[in-house]
């Protein structure tokens, strides 16, 4: 059920993305000219508008941007509230929504986190993060 919504959103330049995931990578793309990260992936870049863009693993850790508690989710999440969804600005600068697990009294904006990948379905694994 989530595989078949993430297959539909496999490109050509996200698919390292994925294959990273499955190696417990997580894989940000990074431009040759101005050196900046990039997170989504992309065959440009957005800040320079170069071609020249290059994958390389994060060091998987960051801090928490933003975050809300879903109590009501619908179709494959939907027997899995209450989580957490956070946008995670991870220290090379890109930021990522994503899942934060672990103890919500711990989950606060600016605080550290760090990736743990979680296979969900089959051969699909997702990064969610755990405040450290």
């Amino acid at each position: 059920m989530i595989k078949d919504l993430i297959q539909s959103a496999i490109d050509e330049e996200s698919k390292p993305y994925w294959n990273g995931l499955k190696e417990e990578k997580l894989l940000i793309q990074c431009c040759g000219d101005c050196h900046q990260s990039i997170f989504y992936p992309r065959s440009i870049c957005p800040h320079c508008f170069s071609e020249d863009i290059s994958w390389q693993e994060a060091v998987g850790t960051g801090k928490i941007y933003s975050f809300t508690i879903v109590h009501q989710a619908f179709g494959p999440f939907k027997g899995e509230t209450p989580f957490v969804v956070g946008i995670v600005e991870l220290d090379e600068g890109v930021r990522m929504m994503t899942r934060i697990l672990g103890d919500r009294d711990l989950i606060a904006i600016d605080n550290r986190v760090s990736v743990v990948f979680k296979t969900v379905e089959d051969d699909l694994v997702l990064p969610y993060f755990e405040v450290i």
